[in-house]
């Protein structure tokens, strides 16, 4: 049976005009009394409160935590990297056993390091069966600075580990190299260090333990770097067993940066500083008669020499005992301490070197006399590196500005072109300029009518503190020292040197200063 469709709607469209504005009309008509019956309606009814969206707003809150965790996070570790980066990224780099730079020496000739002026430190040879041999063309001289790659890294070789293993060769030497699977040539660390000067310092200092080091005060570039006694780097592999299992021996260590003594005389710099930041003068008069005794201690000038009568500055040139024990018991010990870390004591001292130990000095304001006038000429419980006493005298001649020590200077391709060059680095001022100044007339007298007169010169302005450091309970036992600087118009070294049980610093470290001083400004 067939479906029966539903009637459609007609509709009838009337085309008289009239009844269609007639119609729209009515429309209008009720559609405006619709609307004004829901306006009637609605303002009738009681206002309903908005319901907040619970389920919603818990959302928003919990997406905000989230977020906002997040973002922290995100910016810890940005603050981390950034940290990473400019403090702890090459301590990693450089680590001896990063299996990176491992993988790296299979495809690297391990780089050149070079002396400021040329010479050759350290070098790589490869045989023809591909083994690499490390050589050291100047054997101990340069042993502690340089330092070794066997049996763990040292000096430089650890220091710039990183560059030496990379290579800038030309990229189709090197694309061509490992086709070949032979290893291409790495990078040549050129160093700070003055060669000629390091031999001269080398051959001054004798058969004496101790260490030099000498520095550029307006670049903070190490000229020079040595450390007694030493090991020959080019058999340290065969040598480094018997060396590490004898307790009693210190060869490994690097005294000029890790080296801990009593700075002697030397500390009459801050003493001095200090007595005349508190109100001394240059022309103040004391006497000497060769001993002074407080509260049952008693001190003697070296050699048991009586001075006479003599002013403050002459007293620093004599390097008088009897005068500076006297004075350092005047002095506030709060204040003195306080110049003593404004000197960089007990702080890590900001250089790019490693493995550089801090000195130390204390002085309570209960300490007795006697350890005040021991302090109070360098002896006491106060310890310094030749690091440090090379920094001081570095920034008296740079009118207090220290500038941070650094040795590698650039990096090379092996057709010697710069592919990484390290400048200067301004720690900041350590002394005022009228500091500076005040300690420059007292070490320039010290040159001119005192302890160091062997470094009076119409070569050079040489300016300097003498030491003779007691470091057992027999006071016959001392280390000789010299910290100070020298100047020949814009060109400037300062150096610290100390021999261990050599005696006075007048009579051994000074001819040490003299010969480095007549060699660097080509005398």
């Amino acid at each position: 049976m067939a479906r029966q469709k539903e009637p459609r709607e007609i509709e009838i469209i009337d085309l008289n005009p009239k009844n269609k504005n007639q119609k729209n009309k009515n429309s209008k008509k009720n559609n405006s009394n619709n609307n004004e019956n829901r306006a009637k309606g609605s303002r009738s009814k009681e206002p309903q409160p908005i319901q907040p969206k619970e389920k919603n707003g818990s959302k928003n809150r919990e997406f905000a935590v989230i977020t906002y965790g997040f973002l922290a996070l995100f910016i810890a570790l940005s603050v981390y990297f950034c940290y990473f980066m400019e403090f702890q990224s090459e301590d990693f780099i450089n680590n001896s056993y990063n299996a990176r730079i491992a993988q790296l020496s299979n495809s690297i000739i391990r780089g050149d390091i070079v002396s400021s002026d040329g010479e050759v430190l350290a070098t790589s040879s490869v045989d023809s069966q591909g083994n690499e041999t490390r050589e050291y063309p100047n054997g101990s001289t340069f042993a502690h600075v340089i330092g070794y790659n066997s049996n763990g890294l040292m000096g430089v070789e650890l220091d710039a580990n990183f560059y030496l293993l990379r290579s800038h060769s030309f990229i189709l030497n090197r694309l061509l190299n490992d086709l070949k699977d032979e290893k291409s040539q790495g990078d040549t660390v050129v160093t700070t260090l003055n060669a000629q000067l390091q031999k001269t310092a080398y051959f001054a200092m004798g058969n004496y333990d101790g260490a030099v080091v000498a520095m550029e005060p307006s670049t903070g570039k190490i000229l020079s770097m040595i450390s007694k006694p030493d090991f020959d780097p080019n058999t340290i592999e065969d040598d480094y067993s018997e060396i590490a299992t004898d307790s009693s021996s210190s060869v490994l260590l690097n005294r000029a940066t890790s080296g801990l003594y009593p700075p002697g005389s030397t500390f009459k710099i801050l003493t001095a500083l200090e007595y005349l930041n508190e109100g001394g003068n240059n022309t103040d008069s004391f006497d000497c008669d060769g001993s002074f005794t407080s509260d049952g201690y008693e001190i003697h000038c070296y050699g048991n020499k009586a001075h006479g009568n003599e002013t403050f500055l002459e007293a620093f040139g004599n390097s008088c005992n009897v005068v500076f024990s006297q004075v350092g018991l005047t002095l506030d010990l709060n204040s003195f301490y306080g110049l003593s870390e404004q000197l960089l004591f007990n702080k890590s001292l900001p250089t790019r070197l490693s493995n550089v130990k801090s000195s130390s000095f204390s002085l309570s304001e209960d300490a007795s006399d006697s350890l005040i006038m021991q302090t109070s000429i360098g002896q006491g419980d106060t310890l310094v590196t030749p690091l440090h006493m090379a920094m001081i005298a570095s920034s008296i001649c740079n009118e207090g500005l220290l500038m941070e020590p650094y040795i590698i200077d650039s990096v090379q391709n092996d057709e010697g072109t710069n592919v990484e060059s390290y400048s200067e680095s301004e720690y900041g001022n350590i002394l005022t300029t009228v500091q500076a100044e005040e300690l420059e007339e007292y070490m320039r007298f010290v040159v001119t009518d005192g302890t160091a007169s062997a470094l009076n010169t119409d070569s050079y302005e040489a300016f300097g503190k003498t030491g003779s450091a007691e470091y057992n309970s027999d006071k016959d036992d001392t280390h000789s020292w010299f910290v100070g600087y020298a100047k020949d118009g814009d060109k400037e070294i300062a150096v610290a040197i100390i021999l261990e049980g050599a005696g006075s610093g007048s009579s051994y470290a000074v001819p040490v200063a003299k010969a480095m001083f007549d060699t660097y400004f080509g005398n």
